[in-house]
């Protein structure tokens, strides 16, 4: 008992020291593992988060339609909606009717769909199925009928462009004419028009009317 007595007193320090290492190490060696296991768990949730981010946008991305306007409205033209958005919606998204359109034609409440054509027709065109919303073949044919004839005091610069011999600039110059003085009355009223000759306003007959 005297030996350990002097042993202890004499390596007493050393193993204070020793023990203290002990300690020290054991708790440092417990927190790296713990820190690292945050860490790791940390970057889970990261991965999660971002492949959740990503997997919504692409949902997103895939929730909408191109769709493409015509006919009787302010902007016709092509536009992006909601998967889910109506045939009114893409209406509004045009600008709205011009106050000549027949919308007892159109299907409003119709679900919209990728690369859809969605046409407005003016009153007086000839009717289209009331589950469609594109113009009938007989207005895609310029011939002699008359439900085949664009009318010349209701259509729109756009279908007026449609008509061989009238391009952007003859277009802007009926409309404004029929600003100006009313409806046309004839035809052949187009001879009042810079730059509508008598031979021109003869081809045009055959695709107008009044």
């Amino acid at each position: 008992m005297q030996q350990l007595s002097e042993l202890w007193i004499k390596y007493r320090v050393q193993v204070l020291m020793i023990v203290i290492a002990a300690v020290v190490g054991g708790y440092w060696i417990l927190n790296k593992n713990n820190n690292d296991a945050l860490i790791s768990n940390t970057n889970a949730v990261l991965t999660s988060s971002e492949t959740g981010s990503s997997l919504t946008s692409t949902t997103t991305m895939k929730r909408t339609v191109a769709i493409d306007i015509k006919g009787a409205v302010k902007m016709p033209g092509v536009y992006e909606l909601k998967a889910d958005d109506r045939v009114n919606e893409a209406l509004k998204a045009a600008g709205g009717p011009l106050l000549n359109a027949d919308l007892r034609q159109v299907n409003l409440a119709k679900q919209l769909t990728d690369q859809q054509m969605i046409y407005i027709p003016l009153q007086g065109e000839t009717p289209v199925a009331s589950s469609s919303t594109e113009p009938s073949a007989a207005n895609n044919e310029n011939g002699s009928d008359n439900s085949a004839k664009i009318n010349l005091n209701t259509a729109t610069k756009e279908q007026l462009c449609q008509i061989t011999g009238i391009g952007d600039k003859k277009a802007d110059l009926i409309l404004q004419y029929r600003q100006e003085h009313g409806q046309f009355k004839s035809i052949d009223e187009l001879k009042e028009i810079n730059g509508f000759g008598e031979k021109t306003v003869a081809k045009l007959k055959d695709h107008l009317s009044i």
